[in-house]
């Protein structure tokens, strides 16, 4: 039996009507999640606010989610990590060069004070883990010493700048981890 081409028109049509039909109860037919009456005298109106309150409130989309259940988001950004915080606040005063929470490394830019201009100071933090302990995070201290004709030197600088550093990072962390418990 052959169909002419109005019926194969019509069947098309048919078969798209059918697939909007079901698009259409897919999105609307879970109700509470699609159109939710919201106070917005609870609601914050700007967007870095609205984020805030929904990592507090542990909501968030992600594909795990979806495929493997409801297990409970665990939120790592770089707001919420106090030896992050910590180490930012600390060498707030130098230029940085890179600053990868990803990877765990701030790296400063070389640093030259006015007491020696032939000598420049460049930091390195990596984080080895997110506990506020010694062993958590590691500084290296580099240092270029440059002479009259231009000619510099790199070299990893030993000094108590390193001690100094680890201690008030440490210290900065462990009160911004009290205030972030209370």
């Amino acid at each position: 039996m052959l169909l002419n081409i109005t019926e194969v028109l019509i069947m098309r049509n048919f078969i798209k009507i059918i697939v909007c039909f079901f698009i259409f109860s897919l999105l609307f037919s879970c109700g509470k999640g699609f159109f939710k009456k919201v106070d917005t005298r609870e609601v914050p109106i700007s967007g870095p606010e609205r984020a805030k309150k929904n990592v507090r409130e542990g909501r968030g989309v992600a594909l795990k989610n979806i495929v493997g259940g409801n297990r409970s988001t665990n939120y790592e950004f770089s707001t919420s990590n106090p030896m992050w915080r910590a180490t930012l606040d600390v060498l707030d005063f130098l230029p940085l060069s890179e600053v990868d929470y990803s990877g765990g490394v701030i790296i400063s830019d070389w640093y030259t004070d006015d007491t020696n201009k032939n000598q420049a100071l460049k930091i390195t933090v990596r984080f080895l883990s997110n506990t506020v302990q010694t062993n958590s995070l590691k500084v290296t201290v580099h240092r270029k010493k440059c002479s009259v004709n231009q000619s510099c030197n790199v070299e990893l600088f030993k000094s108590r700048i390193q001690e100094e550093l680890v201690g008030t990072i440490l210290r900065k962390a462990a009160i911004l981890e009290k205030q972030k418990k209370k």
